[in-house]
C-alpha cells in the first residue's frame, strides 16, 4: 500500500508522506522532576505530545541541615561499610560536603571504608571522586546488596546507606536484625511542587483518558500522585484509569512499588533507565492499535490522531469522541443519539453530530471511511471481507 501511495506521489508531483513516528499520535505524562527534560526531549523526538507534571521537587543539598548533621558524624564516627546508590546523590553529597569546608575529610574517610555501588553509573561518579568501589551487583538490584553484605555478616558493624527518595522495603530492617547499625544519608529530600496545577491538569487528562500512558522515575512521584488525587477527591476515578486505560511505564521496580500496592499494572524495561524507557512506549503503545481495514485502507486510531494508509491525520478532540465511538462497533450503524452522547459539552442537538463529523471527514482525508446511513446515523465502512471476530463485530 506505501509503494503504490509512493507511485501516487509521483506521479501527481507531490511529496510522499513523512513516515509515522513510533508515538507519533499519542500523549505521555511525565511526572519526574529531574532529567524531565531529558525525557520529554527523547518522547517528543519520537512524535510523542508530552504533558509535564512534575509531582515533586528536590530540596538543594546545601540547604539540607540533615545531611550536614550525618556527614559530620560519619567523619567522626567513620562507617565500615558505605552504599552509593546513585550517582547524582552520590556527586551532590561530595559537593555539599566541599560548600560545607567538609570535602576532604569526608574523601578521607571513605577512603578507609568497604565503599559498594549499587551500578555503573554510581561506579563512575565514585571513581571521579578518586575512590575505588569494592564491589558493585551486575544487575544493579539493592536486593543483590542486601543479599552480600548479610552474607559477609554485618553484625557490629556501621553501614552508612545513601538515601535517594525511593523505599527500600525490608532493606534497613533486616540490616538491623542482622545486628548493624544503620545510618541514613539522605543527600536530597524529596518536597511537594511548589505549582500543583500542572500535577492537576495531568491528573484531569488521566480522569478524562486524555493521555496514553504516563511514567514514573521514582517511586516518590508515584506516591504523590496518588496523594494529590485523594487531596481532590478523584482517587478512585484515578485508579480506574490507571488500571484500566492508561499505560503506566516505570523505570524500575522499586519505582513501582507505590503502584502495585494499588494494584495498577505497570511496565519496566529490562534496563533501568531513560532511553529504555521511552523504546519500551515505542514497542507497547502502537501495539495496542487496532487497525481495521476501512473502504480498502488501513486506518489506526490513536489518542489524538489517525493514521490512515501510513499517514498520519490529526484529528479535533470531538471527531476523536466520534471516530472511536464509531470504532467499538467497526461496521454497524451507530445512532446519532449514541454520538451525540460522546461530543463533549454537545447538548441536544443533534445538528453538533452532523457538523463534527464533517470536520473528522476532513481530518481523516478520507470521506468514504465513514458511511451516512439515512435516518439511522453513521458507521465506519468495514470491508466486507473482515473476520467479524478479529475486527470488533459483535
Amino acid at each position: 500500500m506505501y509503494e503504490q501511495q509512493q507511485e501516487h506521489g509521483e506521479q501527481e508531483g507531490t511529496a510522499p508522506a513523512p513516515a509515522v513516528r513510533p508515538l507519533d499520535g499519542f500523549t505521555v505524562g511525565v511526572t519526574a522532576a529531574r532529567r524531565a527534560e531529558e525525557l520529554g526531549a527523547l518522547l517528543e523526538r519520537r512524535g510523542a505530545q508530552v504533558l509535564h507534571a512534575p509531582a515533586l521537587r528536590i530540596v538543594p543539598l546545601p540547604d539540607d541541615t540533615e545531611l550536614l548533621a550525618v556527614t559530620r558524624d560519619l567523619i567522626a564516627h567513620p562507617p565500615d561499610v558505605v552504599v552509593a546508590t546513585t550517582a547524582i546523590g552520590f556527586r551532590g553529597w561530595v559537593e555539599a560536603a566541599e560548600g560545607w569546608g567538609l570535602g576532604e575529610a569526608l574523601l578521607d574517610r571513605l577512603t578507609g571504608v568497604e565503599l559498594l555501588a549499587r551500578g555503573p553509573k554510581v561506579r563512575g561518579a565514585i571513581r571521579a571522586a578518586g575512590l575505588t568501589e569494592k564491589w558493585s551487583p551486575a544487575s544493579e538490584s539493592m536486593a543483590e546488596v542486601l543479599d552480600r553484605l548479610l552474607a559477609e555478616g554485618v553484625s557490629g558493624r556501621r553501614v552508612a546507606l545513601q538515601l535517594h527518595g525511593e523505599p527500600l522495603p525490608g532493606f534497613v530492617e533486616a540490616l538491623r536484625a542482622g545486628g548493624a547499625e544503620v545510618i541514613g544519608v539522605p543527600v536530597y529530600r524529596w518536597m511537594p511542587p511548589e505549582d500543583i496545577g500542572p500535577v492537576d491538569r495531568l491528573l484531569d487528562a488521566v480522569l478524562a483518558r486524555g493521555l496514553d500512558a504516563v511514567t514514573f522515575t521514582s517511586a516518590p512521584a508515584a506516591a504523590s500522585l496518588l496523594r494529590r488525587a485523594g487531596e481532590r477527591g478523584i482517587r478512585a476515578g484515578v485508579l480506574a484509569a490507571l488500571r484500566q486505560d492508561v499505560l503506566v511505564v516505570c523505570v524500575g521496580p522499586v519505582t513501582a512499588l507505590p503502584l502495585h500496592e494499588e494494584e495498577i499494572p505497570t511496565l519496566q524495561p529490562e534496563r533501568f533507565r531513560l532511553g529504555p524507557l521511552v523504546q519500551l512506549l515505542c514497542k507497547e503503545l502502537p501495539s495496542r492499535v487496532r487497525p481495521l481495514p476501512v473502504a480498502g485502507q488501513r486506518l489506526e486510531i490513536r489518542g489524538h490522531a489517525a493514521v490512515v494508509d501510513g499517514a498520519l491525520r490529526p484529528v479535533p478532540p470531538a471527531g476523536m469522541a466520534l471516530l472511536r465511538t464509531l470504532a467499538r462497533r467497526p461496521g454497524w450503524v451507530v445512532s446519532r443519539g449514541e454520538l451525540l452522547r460522546a461530543l463533549p459539552g454537545a447538548g441536544s442537538d443533534e445538528h453538533a453530530v452532523e457538523t463534527a463529523m464533517a470536520r473528522l471527514r476532513v481530518a481523516l482525508g478520507a470521506p468514504k471511511l465513514i458511511q451516512t446511513v439515512v435516518k439511522r446515523g453513521y458507521r465506519l465502512s468495514l470491508d466486507p471481507h473482515a473476520e467479524s471476530d478479529k475486527y470488533g463485530g459483535e
